[in-house]
């Protein structure tokens, strides 16, 4: 009965040792791993190898003190400087510079830049108060002047001009061109509108067209009327319905179809 136990402790102990000899370089190798970590440094949180503490740059196989100037402060990023500058500060060489605002202006979201209130433009590092002319309004843009005429005005320089719409016209939004259009049956000529005179058998299309109207199918434009077209033997309307081409396999020889 001694015996047994005697047998199984030393079986016991015997497996102890192993175990030990087992894990004995995984633990010289941890142990050999953190003393290769330098002085202001620690491992990794993934992966192996090792990194600076914040407020130090990784030089050679050492960690390197970062001199932060004034309104900076220290960034964990490998690359760089190793730090930035506080909001309101630009970086200027070295050192953190602040951003001068000046009147009637405020500082940007991201700190580093600055933009004119409403009302204001900027011009060189100032802003200017912008200058409305009568009929007019401050524009959602802070580019070009500034502002925009009311409806019925269109800007002439610094001022609101009322626009001139002329009988049997009416007033578009248009900023371009007149800022006016005629009514259907009529074109624009020398600030007027003139009415298009359309023959019989022809029908109004529009001002772009050039003469402003066309002719009814079957018939073709003859100066300022609408001639009747003569359709010789084996030949049709063509696909526009102003002119005529012969059937197949006749072709035109001097405005008649004749066999090839």
């Amino acid at each position: 009965m001694k015996s047994d136990r005697r047998s199984k402790f030393h079986l016991f102990c015997l497996y102890v040792a192993l175990l030990m000899i087992a894990f004995l370089p995984v633990a010289n190798a941890a142990q050999d791993y953190s003393t290769k970590i330098p002085k202001n440094a620690h491992a990794q949180a993934y992966g192996s190898g090792w990194e600076c503490d914040l407020g130090y740059v990784k030089s050679d196989e050492s960690c390197t003190a970062i001199i932060v100037p004034a309104n900076a402060y220290p960034t964990n990023d490998s690359y760089g400087t190793g730090w930035d500058c506080k909001r309101g500060y630009n970086q200027n060489n070295k050192a953190c510079v602040a951003v001068k605002t000046p009147d009637n202006s405020y500082l940007v979201s991201s700190g580093d830049a600055w933009k004119c209130l409403r009302g204001f433009q900027k011009i060189d590092e100032g802003c200017v108060a912008i200058n409305v002319p009568n009929h007019g309004y401050l524009a959602n843009d802070s580019y070009d002047s500034g502002w925009k005429c009311d409806r019925g005005y269109r800007p002439s320089g610094d001022v609101c001009k009322k626009i001139q719409v002329p009988e049997n016209g009416y007033f578009s939004d248009a900023s371009y061109d007149t800022g006016w259009k005629c009514n259907r049956g009529f074109r624009a000529k020398n600030d007027k509108c003139n009415q298009v005179k359309v023959p019989k058998n022809g029908y109004f299309v529009g001002i772009n067209s050039r003469s402003g109207w066309e002719c009814e199918r079957g018939y073709k434009v003859s100066r300022t009327s609408c001639a009747i077209i003569a359709i010789p033997e084996n030949a049709h309307l063509d696909y526009s319905g102003n002119d005529w081409e012969c059937d197949r396999p006749y072709t035109n020889r001097q405005k008649k179809c004749v066999l090839r």
